[in-house]
């Protein structure tokens, strides 16, 4: 069974066994407004914990991404090559970067959506 956990720079990562996919949350695509490209890392990269994996571009700005996990990157999601805005359509299942986890005690740092709604709203 997946589960989903999020990062206080607004990414999330569901987790079914020791995959995981990586996104943006629906608060963060919201605050971007209409993306307009994906930076994404190729296969077979390696991600780390807390520093930026790429960028997610809008109208209004631009926004690195950070890692909410390390692990090898196992697949891009190529359909946002070719259609960024579907994040905007679903941020939560357009996701970004499929990865194999390799450190499965690094999702006891990050939030879980009630903590995740709450930092939303004192953000705000």
């Amino acid at each position: 069974m997946s589960k989903t956990y999020y990062s206080p720079t607004h990414e999330y990562i569901t987790v079914d066994g020791n995959i995981g996919y990586i996104g943006i949350s629906d608060y963060a695509q919201h605050a971007l407004g209409n993306v307009v490209y994906v930076d994404m890392p190729d296969e077979g990269d390696e991600i780390e914990a807390g520093e930026d994996f790429g960028a997610v571009e809008s109208v209004k700005a631009a926004s690195d991404l950070i890692a909410p996990v390390s692990g090898e990157v196992l697949e891009a999601n190529e359909k946002l090559s070719d259609n960024p805005r579907l994040i905007n359509e679903d941020a939560m299942a357009n996701w970004i970067i499929k990865v194999e986890l390799t450190d499965l005690s690094q999702l006891d740092s990050l939030m879980d959506e009630e903590a995740y709604k709450a930092h939303c709203e004192a953000e705000k």
